[in-house]
């Protein structure tokens, strides 16, 4: 069948598309900016087209020629969300039935009996319903928390577990949940192509088991090898209150914890398993809590992780320009030029740039990145623990760190844009080039364009300290590039012949 996939470039979506390709569907893929999949490794595979569910034009372009679709949305990052997804959902509806669209796929949550939900779940019900009124044979397939790395509900619950090996939690740890292995999601996902035209319904989709979420943390610490943690329910901490500290201890910002908290102070468990009247179980059965967790963290340690729920923000499009001269800057730019010559092989450096942050370090001052990291989390940024996807290679439009990658030219330029909390806009731009001799030369630059005079007063407050940060980076970075040129060629020495 020839399917559109609307929100290909979010967790569940980047995973979707090279399943449906195996099971032998035509892919479109509808992105606001095609530019972040320029290094997946399915691009090449299927059609790409530029395109947001909230210009209805755009949609019923992506909709023509095509006989169902897959509807993976959710603008969880904005305050007006609800809005926005309502929107956006009718806008589709509406294209599909016009476009006679055969299927719509939709993934969901669970939907807790009772009247008072969270806007995060009131949100995907109302989207689930208005497809469903669509007129267009639809599937919403509702699911709770998916366990699966890189998810934002596993890095919660891996987060909380690993980095307190006592806590003090509001009650909602004693509620029930019923946790699934994104495995499974993709299995339900994919066969939902296959279900009767006459079947236009939810199907809510879980593993195997019913947990509490303290059973959860309790379970994820024997699975990691960790010693057994201290959970301590208390009837005074808010869904506000603990987002504050998931947003201080986890990668996850405040912006998204607190939706997924407020669903948490409900019961999520699946009312019916109708779907397995329809699809079968996976070959080897659904996935048991333990082994998705084991699957989860094999992933992480090989550094194998596809997508993350921080890669799903759309950031500038890569080709665009740097903004010059907005309105409320004044006319002012600030830049942090430096250049240095290196004896490393222009490769080696690249190298060097493109395997940045994360574990690696920001090559300077580690402990100004950190506090500067905390002070971050503190008012509600993402930090510096989002890390990395991959240790060596990154990918147009993913998180890293605090950073999104917003333009990759390999191997010559890097450039990050900020997203930590800035009176301002900021971006970094690492490279590399040739001196007048043909000699290697490393290159950065770091621009802040202020937003009025809280930014003009903060870049002249952290310019003392550029030396030592922006100037360390410049020297670390070509010293590691060197390293790696003598220790390529200490070995090349030594290997016997």
């Amino acid at each position: 069948m020839r399917f559109v996939v609307f929100g290909a470039t979010g967790y569940i979506g980047g995973r979707l598309v090279p399943e449906l390709l195996a099971a032998g569907h035509e892919v479109r893929v509808v992105v606001r900016s095609p530019e972040k999949l320029a290094d997946v490794p399915w691009a090449e595979s299927v059609e790409v087209m530029r395109g947001d569910v909230t210009d209805e034009d755009s949609v019923r372009r992506a909709l023509q020629g095509q006989e169902g679709l897959y509807y993976l949305v959710h603008s969880l990052n904005r305050a007006d969300f609800p809005v926005v997804d309502a929107t956006a959902a009718r806008n589709v509806a509406r294209a599909a039935r016009e476009a006679g669209i055969g299927r719509i796929i939709y993934l969901g949550g669970i939907v807790p009996d009772s009247p008072h939900l969270s806007a995060h779940l009131a949100s995907r019900a109302e989207v689930g319903r208005i497809l469903l009124d669509s007129g267009v044979p639809t599937a919403v397939l509702q699911a709770a928390v998916i366990i699966g790395s890189g998810s934002a509900s596993f890095e919660m619950l891996r987060y909380l577990t690993e980095r307190l090996p006592a806590m003090i939690t509001p009650q909602w740890v004693h509620n029930r949940v019923q946790p699934i292995a994104v495995r499974d999601v993709l299995h339900y996902l994919v066969h939902a192509a296959e279900l009767p035209a006459d079947v236009s319904r939810s199907f809510d989709i879980g593993g195997p088991e019913v947990l509490t979420y303290r059973e959860m943390m309790r379970r994820y610490a024997i699975v990691a090898g960790l010693p057994r943690r201290v959970v301590v329910a208390v009837p005074v901490l808010t869904p506000w209150l603990s987002a504050q500290w998931v947003n201080l201890v986890t990668p996850v910002p405040r912006s998204i914890a607190v939706p997924l908290i407020e669903s948490l102070i409900h019961e999520v468990v699946c009312h019916e398993e109708d779907i397995r009247g329809y699809i079968p179980d996976p070959e080897q059965g659904r996935t048991p809590y333990e082994r998705s967790l084991e699957l989860a963290l094999a992933r992480i340690r090989r550094a194998d992780v596809p997508t993350r729920w921080s890669d799903a923000r759309t950031p500038t499009a890569p080709s665009d320009p740097l903004p010059t001269d907005p309105d409320w800057s004044g006319g002012t730019i600030y830049e942090d030029s430096r250049e240095h010559p290196t004896s490393a092989d222009p490769a080696a450096l690249w190298d060097v740039i493109e395997s940045i942050g994360g574990e690696r370090g920001w090559y300077s001052f580690p402990l100004a990145w950190s506090v500067r990291g905390w002070a971050d989390r503190l008012v509600g940024g993402v930090g510096l623990r989002r890390g990395r996807r991959d240790p060596r290679r990154l990918r147009v439009g993913e998180a890293l760190d605090w950073w999104r990658v917003e333009y990759i030219d390999r191997p010559k330029v890097l450039r990050l844009r900020a997203e930590m909390k800035l009176p301002g806009l900021a971006w970094l731009e690492l490279g590399v080039g040739r001196d007048e001799e043909g000699g290697t030369l490393y290159r950065q630059r770091a621009i802040f364009i202020p937003h009025g005079l809280a930014g003009q007063l903060y870049w002249k407050s952290i310019a003392p300290f550029h030396g030592v940060v922006f100037g360390g980076m410049v020297r670390n970075i070509t010293e590691s590039a060197e390293r790696a040129k003598d220790e390529t060629e200490i070995t090349e020495i030594t290997e016997p012949e």
